[in-house]
């Protein structure tokens, strides 16, 4: 079984950071694999999708192309996880299992929640005019609990040098934004297993979307007390182990 791994908004799969090789070990017997959106990461250079919809056919079709046959699991985080309910609703054969981590999906989750209105105008402003340096200082401090850590400095300087080797445009930032604002997810759960996590120090969405997304699809939530929107780089291990606790779902 392939393990397919997805990222957020603006962020690349050398964001996994150890959580990856982590992962591997966990699951020894299955096969990991990371891709990047359009804009992202190695794929820098092309112009991001302008739907949720389109990175999910554009996830399918570099999965096909790489030799990897469905069914998939998938992990996702943010925009990421919304990218995997979109494929699960339009193809629910080829995926096996969801894991969303600290999504948030309209209808279902007001704008407000969705976004933290603390953090409109910093992001605005990091976004439309900061360096790549002040932009990743933002978004460790918004989405992790390692920002003011030890381990934040060496974290900073490799984030830096992936937006110097593969910097991320304007264009594309408002293209992913905007492709999450107008995704809309379905009124019930697609017919796919589905575990959902949160952190319940999350600073960029609030983790009630999370409780309100299982309320309303009936699905299994499980919350980290002290782990910010980055559950994977905040504790890799918990994440992991919410997996493999989990790994016999029941559509």
């Amino acid at each position: 079984m392939t393990w397919v791994l997805l990222r957020g908004l603006m962020r690349e799969s050398r964001h996994w950071g150890d959580f990856v090789t982590q992962l591997k070990e966990a699951c020894s017997d299955e096969v990991i694999v990371t891709l990047d959106f359009p804009g992202n990461g190695n794929l820098h250079q092309q112009d991001s999708a302008r739907s949720v919809m389109e990175m999910a056919e554009f996830c399918r079709h570099e999965l096909q192309e790489r030799g990897y046959a469905p069914p998939y699991k998938i992990l996702s985080v943010s925009l990421g996880a919304m990218v995997a309910v979109a494929w699960a609703e339009a193809y629910p054969d080829e995926l096996s299992r969801l894991v969303l981590i600290n999504t948030s999906l309209a209808p279902h989750n007001a704008f407000y929640q969705r976004l933290r209105p603390k953090n409109y105008a910093a992001l605005l402003y990091a976004l439309l005019f900061g360096s790549a340096a002040d932009r990743e200082k933002l978004i460790l401090r918004i989405t992790s609990k390692q920002s003011g850590t030890a381990h934040a400095a060496p974290l900073l300087k490799q984030w830096g040098d992936y937006a110097q080797t593969c910097p991320i445009s304007t264009g594309n930032i408002l293209r992913q934004l905007l492709a999450a604002l107008r995704y809309r997810a379905p009124a019930q759960k697609p017919p796919v297993a589905l575990l959902l996590l949160a952190g319940e120090r999350d600073d960029l969405v609030n983790p009630v979307c999370s409780r309100t997304l299982a309320k309303k699809w009936q699905c299994e939530l499980r919350l980290h007390p002290t782990a910010g929107h980055d559950l994977p780089l905040d504790d890799a291990a918990w994440v992991i182990r919410q997996v493999r606790e989990s790994s016999t779902p029941v559509r």
